[in-house]
């Protein structure tokens, strides 16, 4: 028992040197190497991020990203209701299935197939003759080689591709409602801004035509002023429009017809100014798209292990037993159980080069995985560190922003001031003094919906609402 145990263990590890029963492993140092510095400071001009905390803004569950009572409803919704969802489920099933039909490839195949025959001789008088026979045949196919141990490891793993599919689909789904919610409510308070500066420009257009008549301003300035309405009322326009796109977007990611959103006011100031990315490491198990591009290097390292065993000999066990009255040449009733078996070795000798040309296939395929998965682990990092530099340029811009309208408000009370009481300027540079106040006005908004935006892009690319 002792010396069995010890060839077991010997051909064991025999098989794995050859790489027919080895189990894919992470290299550590590549990894290491690539994830270094994977991240760019978003002020330092060339210098990597300095990481020094393990926790990452995309390990917060959504719900505490995304505060909003009406969005987090949307997004729950939207959960359940995505069409594309639903079809990722169907699409597990099929790969359970799979994953079920390749475990039974371990178990031999047996068929059963009755027979029976009648014959008679004529003009010699000889009664009927009557044999019947009811077989049952055996065949087990022994993994030697692990031929299909390692397709089971790619069924496995095509399996938990499919589940990373789906959380990189949830992921899209809550990021991506998200996005048009928040650009639903900039677009509200563009609308409002707007409409308020309209309600101005027509109020000062009549006065305009009153100073008119005591020689104030002119009508080139009155057209000119009208002019400015009507540009101010195709904007209102443009906007609206805008609000039903996204509305209807935001209604198909819903999976139902379109139809008015409920949302509440805009604001941009639920998210911190900084945040914590941890280790770029920990992109292997928060993003779904670099987990799922590691999954296939290990599909095609087992894809390798497959090829090297489809060269070695296939050992197959095959057995028969069957009731018959037939034993050979005789016919004897009541019939009786005979039972036979026989175990066969195949050696692949000449295969016109497919085996060959399938194992340098498999290693062709497993560099092209293994620098799919560089890409996409540096590609994860480009986009953590393009959305670190929009959030703080957002935030820079913001405080300019805050300035310049401040700026403009004083431009305008001072504009208006002069012209009631110093007569020192004219009523178009009221106007223009107007509209500038609100293309920073607008500007303010757009700069607080891009801090928003470059918030929610930076949750989706450190993996957050995966899990």
């Amino acid at each position: 028992m002792k010396h069995s145990s010890l060839y077991i263990l010997a051909a064991t590890a025999l098989l794995s040197s050859c790489g027919l029963y080895g189990n894919y492993e992470r290299n550590d140092q590549k990894v290491e190497a690539l994830t270094e510095g994977l991240y760019r400071d978003p002020i330092a001009l060339n210098a990597p991020l300095d990481v020094n905390d393990t926790t990452s803004f995309g390990n917060t569950p959504w719900q505490e990203v995304f505060t909003d009572p009406k969005l987090q409803a949307l997004i729950n919704k939207a959960l359940d209701q995505n069409i594309d969802l639903q079809k990722i489920d169907n699409t597990l099933q099929t790969v359970d299935i799979a994953m079920r039909l390749s475990k039974l490839a371990y178990l031999p195949q047996v068929a059963l197939s009755p027979s029976g025959t009648i014959s008679k001789v004529f003009d010699m008088g000889m009664d009927n003759s009557q044999t019947y026979g009811v077989p049952l045949q055996a065949s087990w196919q022994i993994d030697a080689w692990g031929t299909l141990r390692n397709s089971l490891k790619q069924t496995n793993l095509t399996r938990e591709q499919a589940i990373l599919g789906k959380q990189a689909a949830q992921t899209g789904v809550i990021c991506g409602m998200a996005n048009l919610y928040y650009g639903l409510q900039m677009l509200d308070e563009q609308l409002a801004t707007t409409k308020s500066t309209l309600d101005i420009w027509r109020k000062e257009v009549s006065v305009m035509e009153g100073y008119k008549e005591i020689g104030y301003t002119n009508s080139a300035a009155i057209a000119s002023a009208k002019a400015q309405v009507l540009s101010i009322e195709s904007s209102i326009i443009n906007i609206e429009s805008k609000q039903r796109e996204l509305e209807n977007q935001i209604c198909n990611l819903l999976g139902e017809s379109s139809h008015a959103i409920e949302r509440n006011p805009f604001t941009a100031d639920g998210f911190p100014e900084a945040f914590s990315t941890g280790y770029p490491i920990a992109l292997l198990a928060n993003r779904p798209d670099v987990a799922i591009a590691e999954k296939k290097l290990a599909y095609a390292t087992y894809g390798v292990m497959k090829a090297r065993g489809q060269m070695c000999p296939q050992l197959t066990i095959s057995g028969s037993g069957q009731f018959t009255n037939s034993l050979g040449s005789m016919v004897v009733n009541p019939g009786k159980f005979i039972a036979a078996g026989v175990a066969g070795l195949t050696q692949p000798i000449f295969a016109r080069g497919q085996l060959l040309g399938n194992l340098k296939m498999s290693k062709i395929d497993l560099e092209n995985a293994e620098l799919d998965f560089n890409k996409t682990l540096l590609n994860a990092g480009m986009e953590v560190s393009n959305a670190l530099a929009a959030y703080h340029n957002a935030t820079e811009l913001i405080g300019i922003s805050e300035q310049q309208v401040a700026q403009l408000q004083q431009a305008y009370d001072d504009t208006e001031y002069l012209f009631h009481h110093g007569n020192t300027t004219t009523y178009l540079e009221i106007l223009n003094s107007q509209m500038n106040l609100l293309q920073g006005k607008l500007g303010l908004i757009n700069n607080r919906y891009s801090k928003v935006i470059a918030a929610i892009t930076l949750y989706q690319a450190l993996g957050g609402g995966a899990n």
